[in-house]
């Protein structure tokens, strides 16, 4: 499990790129760079990093599903995932 406030800073993270997407957008078409200076580090979506929606673990994240590898694996061993089941030939 991450650490909670990892998860929060995440979320906080999502939260500012949403806030500053159109006005990234309008500076970008603009060519202002020095107004893009101003606004806070935070809202670049590449800051953003994608984790486990369950554990928040930051690596083996598949985006198809929203989880890390090993939430994954134990889901699909249950039975939990529609349509995947364990390869055997």
């Amino acid at each position: 499990m991450a650490k909670e406030s990892m998860k929060a800073r995440e979320v906080k993270r999502a939260k500012l790129v949403k806030k500053y997407a159109q006005k990234r957008a309008n500076l970008l078409a603009e060519g202002d760079y020095e107004g893009l200076q101003r606004i806070p580090k935070n809202a670049s979506p590449v800051r953003m990093h994608n984790r486990c929606s369950l554990t928040g673990r930051p690596k083996g994240y598949i985006r198809q599903f929203g989880i890390s590898r090993i939430q994954f694996r134990e889901m699909a061993l249950k039975g939990l995932i529609p349509g995947v089941k364990k390869a055997s030939w």
